[in-house]
């Protein structure tokens, strides 16, 4: 999904650009080696202590060529040149779930006993709390991390896991179509259904919410990207507010063809497709539509 952030550089149709259109902007690498680390959470932290030169530092050069080589095109990671304990990565939400064009950012940090031990994994929140696994204080809860207990082959394995596969697992696992059964124990009888829809719903709110804070507040070496990403996405993102206002597709399902002649509805709170949505989620979507097409407006502008 990420991959279309790749513009032509084709000068004679260039246009000025509009509200919710790209500019035109070189890739932005899928990995690369940044030096400002001054808003990393990890920052001020004493986890690795003279990691030059070390075996462990060599273990994270490993890591690095790992990333270069194989990050998919929905993950882009940063790792720091007088930090190399450090990484930040930004996960495109999935599409065919309630976190698709969303954007989500994680900070990593090695210890001197990595690999026996996995790096440590910050989620920057904003605030809100979207996902079972994902709290607002930031803790990632996941097997693969060894911060839920999970099979043993679910947990870190020091000769053979991996930063992508900690990246790749959250992207695929945590945010997933159905999150609200990411807790465990979970039945997934009719009436558990009601309850995984419902969630859906607040999720994509959350979403909505925290793409208004990256653009008013994006991490550092990010900037450009949220920036275009959201100039990229803003007219889709709208379009989803809109059907999913409307009850034409269930939140989490749009595909981008439920654009053509959509517009507020109000003779009903079922679409097309029999979808249920209450006055309040009726409600509140158009009100983060309206949030949005202001944060996308201003964006455009900077």
């Amino acid at each position: 999904m990420a991959s279309a952030l790749c513009y032509s550089h084709d000068a004679e149709h260039k246009q000025p650009p509009t509200a919710l259109e790209p500019e035109r902007s070189p890739p932005f690498k899928r990995f690369d080696i940044v030096t400002d680390f001054s808003d990393h959470h990890y920052a001020h932290s004493n986890l690795f202590p003279n990691c030059i030169g070390s075996d462990v530092s060599k273990k994270i050069m490993r890591e690095w060529k790992i990333l270069e080589r194989n990050l998919p095109e929905s993950i882009f990671v940063r790792a720091y040149e007088e930090r190399i304990d450090l990484l930040r990565a930004v996960i495109v939400g999935p599409a065919g779930t309630p976190y698709h064009d969303g954007l989500f950012f994680f900070d990593l940090a090695f210890s001197s006993d990595y690999p026996i031990c996995p790096p440590i994994v910050y989620y920057h929140s904003y605030g809100l709390r979207l996902n079972p696994n994902l709290y607002e204080d930031g803790y990632v809860c996941l097997s693969l991390i060894n911060t839920w207990d999970g099979k043993k082959e679910e947990r870190w394995n020091p000769a053979i896991s991996t930063v992508l596969q900690i990246l790749i697992s959250i992207q695929a696992l945590v945010l997933n179509e159905r999150p609200y059964f990411n807790e465990p124990e979970l039945d997934e009888a009719a009436e558990a259904e009601i309850y995984s829809d419902a969630y859906n719903k607040e999720a994509y709110l959350f979403c909505c919410k925290m793409t208004m804070r990256l653009i008013q507040n994006p991490p550092k070496n990010f900037e450009e990207f949220v920036r275009d990403y959201f100039r990229q996405r803003g007219k889709g993102i709208l379009a989803a507010c809109k059907a999913y206002s409307e009850g034409r597709v269930r939140v989490g399902r749009f595909s981008g063809s439920e654009t053509e002649n959509c517009s507020w509805s109000s003779s009903s709170s079922n679409g097309g497709n029999g979808t249920h949505v209450s006055a309040i989620f009726k409600a509140l979507m158009e009100k983060t539509h309206r949030d949005l097409q202001a944060a996308f407006d201003v964006s455009s502008q900077e």
